[in-house]
């Protein structure tokens, strides 16, 4: 679809010899906006059965969840609301997408009264005013999705083992054609990492979680 792009970007660190790969969905806001997919009772399936009967254009999981699965901080779903916002460390940003734009939001910064047709509240935020963010976690290596934003484009992304830390620097720094990372924000990782995108020949590429999640990010035509 014009406006929508499959990028796979390898960052390597000069000193240590440590590469790190990134799947990423960019599209344009204008052409493109973004659907919560919720999963609220068993069976749960994985991203790629429920992309592939749904009209999505690329997906990521979402959010957090507890054991009962249960959401962990804001989840809006077709402009209503299933779970409120919580107060918590880790859940430092909200993802929305309104009529008009996509957004990564501080939880202080968002209201509900944007109406949202789509949103999570998930964290840490990992970039933001086009810089990396200090003081993230730098020890443990895992999976990891996110969301980005830049301009009138964002994106979805995927990254293989790294620390959030590393994750933060090459955001940061990546250099992507025509995409600027102003803002980015951690989404669920570790297990329940998983990524999906249509090609134009109408198959896909696909990156399976290793759990069944509560919910997916789903870039949609607007």
């Amino acid at each position: 679809m014009r406006g929508l792009e499959h990028r796979y970007l390898v960052a390597e660190d000069s000193s240590s010899g440590d590469r790190a790969s990134l799947e990423l969905a960019i599209f344009s806001t204008k052409s493109c906006r973004l659907r919560m997919v919720d999963q609220p009772s068993e069976p749960r399936s994985d991203l790629e059965d429920v992309a592939a009967h749904g009209n999505f254009l690329a997906a990521v999981n979402g959010g957090y969840f507890d054991p009962d699965y249960r959401p962990i901080g804001l989840l809006i779903v077709d402009g209503k609301m299933v779970a409120p916002l919580q107060k918590a460390r880790l859940l430092s940003g909200v993802l929305s997408s309104t009529g008009k734009k996509v957004q990564i939001s501080r939880v202080s910064e968002f209201s509900p009264n944007q109406k949202p047709d789509a949103a999570v509240e998930c964290g840490p935020m990992i970039v933001d005013l086009g810089k990396s963010v200090r003081g993230l976690e730098s020890t443990k290596g895992a999976r990891r999705t996110f969301a980005a934003v830049g301009g009138d484009k964002a994106a979805l992304g995927f990254c293989s083992d790294v620390t959030l830390a590393d994750l933060s620097n090459i955001l940061a720094i990546v250099a992507i054609p025509d995409f600027k990372i102003q803002r980015a924000l951690n989404l669920d990782g570790g297990s329940s990492s998983a990524f999906w995108f249509k090609r134009t020949n109408g198959s896909a590429f696909s990156i399976r979680e290793l759990k069944s999640v509560r919910d997916f990010v789903a870039v949609v035509p607007r």
